[in-house]
């Protein structure tokens, strides 16, 4: 198993510059500005990668006005009292993404955002204080509470509101098994724990957060 400055010397000679490669790595979002996200905003993001999964992104992006109009900005006080017959009828509308499944995913997660806004005060409060040491069990928390959250979406979605997050990617998966980390896809609690605490191991050595250990990983593996 490499420690970090090894990952750090790997990447650093493959862009040639430290300002090379820095221009490449995320920066997540503070604790603040997670919390200062309001509900909507969580709901609209929740539901964006429900929609993405599986689609390419930039189909859904161009739809995506459509769906803050029908579902009220995605206020989840109002879009949780969509019903049965008006999901139904979305099926008719040519602006969205016509797949019932995934609309119906919208008010449950809309129910799911305020039964933690009820607990925490609001969704970002649950995503703030969560620790990143511990981030494979928020995505646990999320798929088990969400609806269609599983797999990936949980970590994706992580990254797109700003939560510091490794993503289990085909590459990171290749990186963590070439680093005999794991020895397969990292599905089960185990595998995660290990992911997780691999992770934490190179944050601690280099005070990097996650999301960018995740991906000067994700660079290690040969295309």
């Amino acid at each position: 198993m490499r420690d970090y400055s090894w990952l750090y010397e790997f990447c650093l000679n493959r862009f040639g510059s430290k300002a090379a490669l820095e221009a490449q790595l995320p920066q997540p979002r503070s604790a603040d500005e997670l919390r200062q996200i309001s509900d909507d905003r969580y709901l609209s993001t929740l539901s964006l990668r429900v929609f993405r999964a599986g689609l390419k992104h930039s189909v859904v992006d161009a739809k995506w006005p459509a769906f803050e109009q029908v579902f009220f900005g995605f206020d989840p006080e109002k879009v949780v009292l969509i019903g049965a017959e008006r999901l139904e009828n979305m099926m008719q509308d040519t602006r969205l993404i016509r797949h019932l499944g995934k609309l119906k995913s919208v008010p449950r997660n809309a129910q799911f955002v305020l039964d933690v806004a009820k607990e925490k005060g609001s969704f970002g409060t649950l995503i703030a204080d969560w620790p990143s040491t511990d981030i494979v069990g928020l995505w646990r928390y999320l798929a088990k509470h969400g609806s269609q959250l599983g797999g990936l979406s949980a970590p994706r979605f992580l990254r797109m509101v700003g939560k510091d997050t490794f993503v289990l990617t085909d590459d990171v998966v290749a990186a963590l098994k070439a680093q005999q980390v794991i020895d397969k896809a990292p599905t089960s609690q185990r595998d995660q724990a290990a992911a997780q605490a691999f992770f934490n191991q190179l944050h601690a050595q280099s005070g990097r957060p996650l999301c960018q250990l995740s991906m000067m990983l994700a660079y290690t593996v040969n295309h």
